[in-house]
């Protein structure tokens, strides 16, 4: 059987509740949505090229993995400007 969404979401939550009763620094409620967001972040970041960001998250619109799944920190955006000042 394929895993879904609802299948990742146990799981996770399996882990997390195992972790959390064995360490005092707990864990969030991780779902496979976040990770989504998470991943296509951190492919950004990365320097991955929005088209091919955009294909692998399965996306038939850029703006969708642009303005929706990408997120960009204040830190991520004066990094980018202190790159161009070195240029």
């Amino acid at each position: 059987m394929p895993m879904v969404a609802l299948h990742w979401q146990k799981y996770f939550d399996h882990i997390c509740e195992k972790y959390n009763k064995i360490y005092r620094e707990q864990i969030p409620k991780i779902t496979p949505h976040v990770c989504r967001h998470t991943y296509c972040t951190n492919m950004a970041l990365a320097g991955m090229n929005p088209k091919t960001l955009q294909y692998l998250m399965g996306h038939s619109e850029i703006g969708v993995t642009l303005d929706v799944y990408t997120h960009v920190s204040f830190e991520d955006a004066r990094d980018e400007v202190e790159k161009m000042n070195i240029v």
